[in-house]
């Protein structure tokens, strides 16, 4: 009797020993995720080199500023100022600062910034997609963890019935009233049953290290979660359901995945803009400012600083250029923006039919979960009143171990149908929401 009151309290107590830890709550789950989690982080990033992105093609509009230094030297024979050749050594030093200003560059400039503004945002809308995913994934473990959870409680709820019904075939054989096999029959169920339960405990462990990698956290020790209500369980079994259609409608409007598609397509438009550029002439104003120092030998030269305020220039001017024929390239740019215009709309179409698909699923899935929750509830009443009988007739001597142990697996087995019901409804309701554009809670 003490071995089978150690082994249900090492069971349970795994279950019950974080109950004065800290409990997570889904919610709680999510954020902690969304914020340490990697693969966000390195979304996180693209973000910000889509900001310098935009950065860049706001700043295109400004003038450049280069400056230059050059020396040179010549050597060998050379024309004199006095019309003779002679062989002379010369050194050039220029200084110089130019400057230009794109005026007009056939609308290429703002076509690129709103191109730059548009993959800021798409790529900001595929950050909360990674979000959105993160958090799916997180919901599923955590009611994995709340399944397995309930499925312990089963088995422990098993291991109490068979614990007392070999203390009670113990007494009966001291007294002669019961077999030394039907005894024997009773400890192999017993340990059996002890079996199912290690295996739910394990299963709950590997649900809580699952839960916790998935936060990053780096251990699973002491980590517990919040379970729901009975009064919220019982509540899904009746709550009406919106059509696909409904949730559909509901979801182009809030998914991030839809809005990155339509955000992409619209820079795709722009791009064709940024293409038939090169169909138009540019026009840039440039100017600058110079100056050099100059010396021959055998002429005396000016000082350095004189030559440099007497040979002081300045420049002004304005460039046009005008495309006549670049073998064909533009032609071609614009042809392959259009077609990657027609490739975004094609991926656009793809991601909504995802998405409905998505939908579909769950909601069918959500309406099974319901119904199978019903009918797993009444089945669950039926074999309870069955094996209450049968436990009543087995105490009375009508009934064989054999039938007691049958009744009763049925019965467990009923309870556990009724929880993965349960927690498959839950799960599949909160994904209804989700899709509707509200948060994972339950």
């Amino acid at each position: 009797m003490k071995k089978i009151v150690l082994s249900f309290i090492i069971c349970h107590l795994s279950l019950v020993s974080a109950g004065a830890q800290k409990q997570w709550s889904l919610r709680e789950c999510c954020n902690y995720a969304v914020e340490h989690n990697i693969s966000i982080k390195e979304q996180e990033n693209k973000c910000r080199q889509q900001e310098l992105s935009l950065s860049t093609a706001r700043n295109s509009r400004l003038p450049d500023l280069t400056g230059s230094v050059s020396q040179s030297f010549s050597f060998g024979r050379g024309l004199t100022s006095d019309n003779t050749y002679t062989n002379t050594n010369t050194s050039n030093t220029s200084f110089g600062l130019n400057t230009s200003i794109p005026l007009f560059t056939g609308f290429q400039i703002p076509n690129e910034i709103k191109l730059n503004q548009l993959n800021l945002e798409a790529a900001t809308a595929d950050l909360e997609k990674a979000k959105d995913d993160i958090r799916m994934q997180v919901a599923k473990a955590y009611v994995q963890i709340l399944y397995d959870m309930e499925i312990a409680d089963v088995a422990n709820r098993q291991i109490e019935i068979d614990s007392a019904q070999v203390a009670r075939l113990e007494a009966f054989v001291k007294n002669g009233k019961a077999a030394e096999a039907e005894l024997s029959q009773q400890k192999a169920t017993l340990a059996k049953s002890r079996l199912t339960a290690t295996q739910a405990v394990n299963d709950y462990r590997l649900a809580i290290l699952t839960l916790t990698q998935l936060l990053e956290l780096p251990t699973p020790d002491g980590f517990a979660i919040e379970r729901p209500s009975q009064e919220e369980l019982d509540a899904l079994a009746n709550v009406g359901l919106l059509g696909p259609d409904q949730i559909y409608a509901e979801a182009l409007g809030v998914k991030p995945q839809i809005l990155s598609q339509q955000l992409k397509l619209k820079g795709a438009e722009h791009s064709i803009k940024i293409a038939k550029a090169g169909n138009y002439p540019t026009l840039s104003l440039g100017g600058g400012i110079g100056t050099n120092y100059y010396t021959t030998s055998g002429f005396e030269s000016e000082k350095f600083g004189k030559q440099l305020e007497n040979n002081f220039s300045q420049s002004l001017g304005l460039n046009l250029s005008i495309p006549i024929f670049n073998r064909f390239k533009t032609r071609n740019n614009i042809r392959n923006a259009k077609i990657d215009h027609e490739t975004q709309q094609l991926r656009l179409e793809d991601v909504k039919k995802t998405l409905y698909k998505e939908i579909q699923q769950v909601y069918y899935n959500a309406q099974n979960a319901q119904s199978k929750e019903k009918s797993a509830y009444e089945a669950l009443l039926s074999s309870k009143d069955a094996f209450q009988l049968m436990q009543a007739k087995y105490e009375n001597g009508k009934a064989t171990i054999t039938e007691f142990n049958e009744s009763k697996n049925n019965y467990l087995k009923s309870e556990s149908d009724l929880v993965q019901a349960r927690y498959e409804n839950l799960y599949q309701h909160a994904l209804i929401d989700f899709y509707r554009g509200r948060e994972l809670d339950f």
